[in-house]
């Protein structure tokens, strides 16, 4: 653990880390990196280092858990053990199975619980690298994973911590702020503006904590608008492949269309080549045309098969014709 430092704000309003009072850490997000979960989401947010995982709804067993008219939402937090400077011990703790809890708390006002009554969503959330705003951070990745796994809720939720130094509140705490400050507000809303967590560690006035509040909404918003447009970015990319994929049945379907078109006017050109050559009942001309009419069209199927029912028509046409010349014959002997 690093020394406290003399000032956690300069003389120009800066932070240890270079943000104002009122800045959140950078984050960032990516969704569906585990492709054996139902949903999951990955969160960097200054250096923490999230994991988020969705699975169910799905059955629970044993049975005796099973609630009769809602789903059951089980949460949890879990610190790898080599996420923090100093190894911790693997496995749940006091700490974790606290935080656990809110967490789950924080999502059952959201998530419509009554659409899956006897069932179970199993969320869970692995910090691989800590630094400060864990809780948030988790609940930040998990809400994103949720609506990855399409559970339907009400809206999303956002997390955030402000905290106070040097006698000023601050947004967003890093860690020597974390470590060394003189208090800790984690904070969970939904879109709307309601609190579902909020944890206190630390003294502050009345005014200071209404402060609080209106700073903790502005940084849900700014961490809300980035899981929105993070789920935007991966439902727009799958509409455009359903749109390449319909552009390609389009042009599937023109071109069976324009293939039909050619068949047609193949058969309309044998037709021709078949009245022409009843008049001319010459051999040597049907057998100039019937080339022809196979050269045209040798490319299609359909055409070649309505040049050999012409061979037949004329073969047969032809045996009509001896037949008849030879009756005329008798009759004139």
């Amino acid at each position: 653990m690093s020394d406290k430092p003399e000032k956690f704000i300069d003389e120009n309003g800066l932070r240890l880390d270079g943000r104002r009072i009122d800045e959140i850490r950078p984050m960032k997000m990516e969704i569906g990196v585990l492709s054996r979960a139902d949903g999951s989401c990955y969160l960097e947010w200054g250096k923490n280092k999230v994991l988020a995982a969705v699975y169910g709804p799905r059955e629970l067993h044993p049975r005796r858990l099973q609630k009769a008219d809602s789903v059951l939402i089980r949460y949890r937090y879990n610190m790898a053990a080599f996420s923090v400077e100093d190894r911790i011990r693997p496995g749940p703790s006091r700490r974790s199975t606290e935080i656990s809890k809110v967490s789950r708390e924080a999502f059952e006002p959201v998530v419509l619980t009554h659409l899956y009554p006897g069932a179970v969503i199993d969320v869970f959330a692995e910090v691989l690298q800590a630094d400060a705003g864990t809780r948030t951070a988790a609940i930040n990745a998990a809400s994103v994973a949720l609506a990855d796994a399409g559970i339907p809720m009400k809206g999303l939720v956002s997390a955030c911590a402000v905290g106070k130094v040097d006698g000023k509140l601050v947004l967003d705490l890093n860690k020597p702020e974390d470590n060394y400050g003189d208090a800790d507000i984690p904070m969970a809303m939904t879109s709307d503006g309601e609190i579902t967590l909020i944890q206190m560690d630390g003294d502050v006035t009345q005014e200071e904590f209404k402060q609080a509040i209106e700073m903790c909404k502005e940084g849900c918003r700014q961490i809300m608008e980035i899981q929105k447009e993070t789920l935007r970015n991966k439902f727009t990319k799958l509409d455009e492949v359903d749109i390449s994929d319909d552009e390609e049945d389009v042009d599937v379907s023109a071109l069976v269309e324009s293939t039909l078109e050619s068949a047609e006017d193949d058969d309309i050109e044998d037709k021709e080549s078949d009245s022409d050559e009843e008049e001319d009942a010459t051999p040597e001309s049907s057998e100039e045309d019937e080339d022809i009419d196979v050269d045209e069209s040798h490319s299609d199927f359909e055409a070649v098969e309505l040049v050999e029912d012409f061979e037949e028509s004329f073969t047969d046409v032809d045996e009509e014709e001896d037949v008849s010349d030879g009756e005329d014959d008798e009759e004139k002997d």
